[in-house]
């Protein structure tokens, strides 16, 4: 990228710093391969004033000149990125799931701010009851936080605040420092959502046990397991498990993770419901295959893996991984069974998924059914001209 500043046609009306596109493209990312040039002034994690080839101004965005994505569009237009902007923006994403979505009465566990999904990209922010867990997704959005956690505190009500980077992000972007966590922030909260109750940690790094786009597949798997064996496949929290219980009243359910703390939190969560699962610790992987030994059957599987494909060019490991776990989990799955089978990976589309599936399924010699996909619950709102966001995808299968 040429760096070398090339004023534009209208230098005298323009705010600076500036940044100056070869090509302009409605989209909240803006790659390094379509930038001319930038002022002097302009910094990395400054806000810019984003001009088109000719100089006109075309927005604004966060600039961040090391990272792949060289821009995040947060306006089109000439709307200056000021105080009212940022007051408005949280006020507007708080509405949607206050006002239009009324998610207060059925749950105190629900996503605020969904980046580019709410129009300000690169911030990630989910409420679990008093406090809010701050991700920081680019350069820009770190050095706002000072200003962003008081105006998304004063939207919510809320008190406390915990903040996190992903490491992938930091490196990617050059954050080096963030808002340190409030100093009172508790080690754990109890939520309910839908009538269940979780407990969500915070001292435990980043993740917290709980996660909120999976709210309406939660309640939805729970209407389909009355009386059924599930089996809970790398569970995290139990959110899936529990729920089949304390919902569907499941005839027994069984969860597994490899993850020793993830077990900690469902036996605590079953405990909170009062409600009994088998936990089993265990790398998912040769769990299944030791269960298809066993010639162990279910009633219904979920899978809920965590993100096994981090980006376009990330190599085949993680498809091959989802590959592997579908066909696995669909040999333990009884003759009319059902299949629950999730990706967040961002980076898969829904068409990619789904093949990999039908491949898997081919692989076991059975046949499956499509009977209905779904994704984030609706606090994860997605933009036509950011798809990216719709990253979560949950495919509800039949076997035969």
């Amino acid at each position: 990228m040429n760096r070398e500043p090339q004023p534009p046609r209208n230098a005298t009306d323009a705010r600076t710093p500036w940044v100056k596109l070869r090509s302009v493209a409605y989209r909240p990312f803006i790659y390094r391969k379509m930038v001319q040039a930038a002022s002097p002034e302009a910094s990395a994690g400054d806000v810019v004033t984003v001009l088109d080839k000719h100089g006109e101004v075309f927005g604004s965005g966060l600039y961040n000149p090391r990272s792949e994505i060289v821009l995040r569009m947060l306006v089109f237009g000439s709307r200056a990125i000021d105080d009212q902007f940022w007051a408005e923006s949280v006020e507007h994403a708080v509405a949607l799931r206050r006002d239009v979505l009324k998610l207060d009465r059925h749950t105190s566990a629900y996503r605020v701010i969904h980046a580019e999904g709410d129009g300000l990209s690169g911030l990630v922010v989910d409420r679990y009851a008093e406090v809010l867990a701050f991700q920081a997704h680019s350069l820009g959005i770190a050095g706002l936080l000072p200003k962003l956690i008081p105006i998304v505190h004063r939207a919510c009500g809320t008190r406390y605040h915990t903040v996190g980077v992903d490491d992938r992000v930091r490196k990617a972007e050059g954050i080096k420092t963030t808002v340190p966590d409030s100093a009172d922030l508790p080690r754990s909260v109890k939520v309910s959502e839908n009538g269940v109750r979780f407990k969500v940690r915070f001292d435990i790094g980043h993740k917290t046990g709980f996660f909120c786009d999976q709210r309406d597949n939660r309640l939805k798997l729970a209407g389909l397991t009355d009386g059924a064996d599930v089996l809970d496949a790398c569970c995290y929290g139990g959110g899936f498990g529990i729920y089949a219980k304390v919902k569907g009243q499941a005839a027994q359910v069984t969860c597994v993770d490899l993850d020793e703390e993830a077990i900690a939190m469902a036996r605590q969560n079953m405990n909170l419901n009062s409600v009994r699962v088998n936990l089993v610790q265990a790398d998912v992987f040769p769990y299944l295959r030791q269960m298809q030994t066993n010639h162990k059957l279910y009633d219904v599987v979920v899978l809920d893996p965590p993100k096994l494909v981090f980006g376009r060019s990330d190599t085949d490991d993680g498809r091959k991984k989802y590959y592997d776990l579908n066909r696995l989990a669909i040999a333990v799955v009884k003759p009319g069974g059902l299949l629950v089978s999730c990706s967040c990976s961002g980076a898969v589309c829904w068409a990619e998924f789904m093949g990999i599936v039908s491949a898997a399924a081919r692989s076991t010699g059975k046949t499956i059914q499509y009977i209905d996909r779904s994704g984030a619950a609706g606090d994860h709102p997605v933009r036509p001209d950011a798809p990216e966001s719709e990253y979560l995808k949950v495919a509800w299968m039949r076997l035969t």
